[in-house]
């Protein structure tokens, strides 16, 4: 638990202070975030990749270049199943197109919806999975196990999923940087997210790549239909919203009912080892 704790306040602690820096710096330099050469470019990248850098030093620390070794394996576990990668790559657009769909329904109307060809969303999608491996190395790969270890699947995937979105505030005070509608939406429905990507996590044996795929494809999916610009700190959530965060939760609480049904009986839950690699149900 210790070293637990030590990964969330250094990854906090880094985070925040580069993207702090990067507020204070684009109030007083002329660059935008796009430019990752400038200095407050870099740093919100660098902030961004926090989560991971901060998991290998510690497994480092803790378990060595083996340690290390196991846990960037993850990223190779390559489930046979075909609909695993269907899955995370289609579920927010899924959610997204949903959305439309209900919202026509409430209003009459049709909300406005990106412009961006859907080809480009799958090809950026696929290009920027790699990426994702500054947060999933960190948030999956090493917090997810041992948290799950110590209160259970499901309420490590809550709870895992409120600190994963309260880490992104800073975001909502650097402009360009989020382009959600606002914060108090933003964490139920990153928590919604959390516990689906655990509940992906546990079925694909740990496949940190399926994580990976996912949290890029919801990131290229957003241009689908977003909620109208407000305060980012508004309480009163737009229809657009209000209809994400439900549509979220639907297959969330289909995956916290079956995690909480399997998560007795799942070895790697209760390893003193949570980096070695889980013994899963077939798939």
């Amino acid at each position: 638990m210790r070293s637990l704790l030590a990964f969330f306040a250094l990854t906090y602690l880094a985070s925040w202070s580069l993207w702090i820096a990067t507020s204070l710096l684009l109030a007083s330099e002329p660059s935008s975030l796009a430019n990752l050469t400038s200095i407050s470019g870099l740093f919100l990248l660098v902030g961004t990749i926090a989560p991971s850098v901060v998991a290998l030093a510690l497994t480092a620390r803790d378990e060595g270049q083996a340690g290390v070794r196991a846990l960037l394996a993850r990223m190779a576990i390559l489930p046979a199943q075909v609909r695993w990668y269907v899955f995370a790559a289609g579920f927010m657009a899924a959610v997204k197109l949903g959305v439309v769909l209900l919202y026509r329904t409430v209003t009459g109307a049709w909300p406005m919806v990106g412009a961006t060809p859907w080809y480009i969303v799958a090809v950026a999608t696929i290009f920027s999975t790699p990426v994702q491996a500054g947060e999933e190395v960190g948030w999956r790969g090493y917090a997810l196990p041992r948290l799950a270890r110590r209160f259970g699947l499901p309420a490590a995937s809550l709870l895992l999923g409120v600190i994963w979105a309260a880490w992104h505030l800073p975001l909502f005070f650097i402009p360009g940087a989020n382009s959600v509608e606002s914060f108090p939406m933003y964490v139920p429905a990153v928590t919604a997210i959390s516990v689906v990507m655990a509940w992906l996590y546990w079925r694909t044996n740990g496949s940190l790549l399926l994580t990976m795929l996912m949290h890029a494809a919801i990131n290229n999916s957003a241009s689908i239909v977003r909620a109208p610009a407000q305060n980012p700190f508004t309480v009163t959530p737009s229809l657009i919203g209000a209809l994400t965060v439900a549509l979220l939760w639907i297959p969330a609480g289909y995956a916290l009912a079956r995690m909480h049904a399997a998560d007795a009986r799942d070895d790697w839950l209760q390893s003193k080892n949570p980096l070695r690699r889980p013994t899963m149900p077939a798939t």
